[in-house]
């Protein structure tokens, strides 16, 4: 079985998701996290799910509601591991930078 791993920035992601959802609507914070968190464990079992967006890396998408959220993740074979890169909400125009 394949594993999955969160960067920092991807930890730091799921961080700011979960601010804004708690400043905004907090009723379903905790249970999107889970939903994103839940969906990432499907890449144990499929790696290669997601979309290939280019230079090795993929993108999963995750349905919340009438939107959802992006993982951008690369995986790599040779050590059967899957590195979820960044995170973010679909309405997003792109992926956080790196700081």
């Amino acid at each position: 079985m394949t594993r999955w791993l969160l960067s920092a920035e991807a930890g730091t992601d799921l961080e700011r998701l979960t601010q804004f959802l708690l400043d905004t609507a907090p009723e379903h914070a905790f249970a999107t996290v889970d939903i994103v968190l839940k969906a990432l464990e499907i890449l144990q079992l499929h790696p290669k799910i997601g979309r290939p967006i280019g230079d090795g890396l993929r993108e999963l998408v995750i349905s919340r509601g009438a939107s959802g959220y992006l993982a951008l993740y690369q995986f790599d074979e040779v050590f059967d591991l899957v590195l979820v890169l960044r995170v973010r909400h679909q309405r997003e125009l792109d992926y956080p930078q790196v700081q």
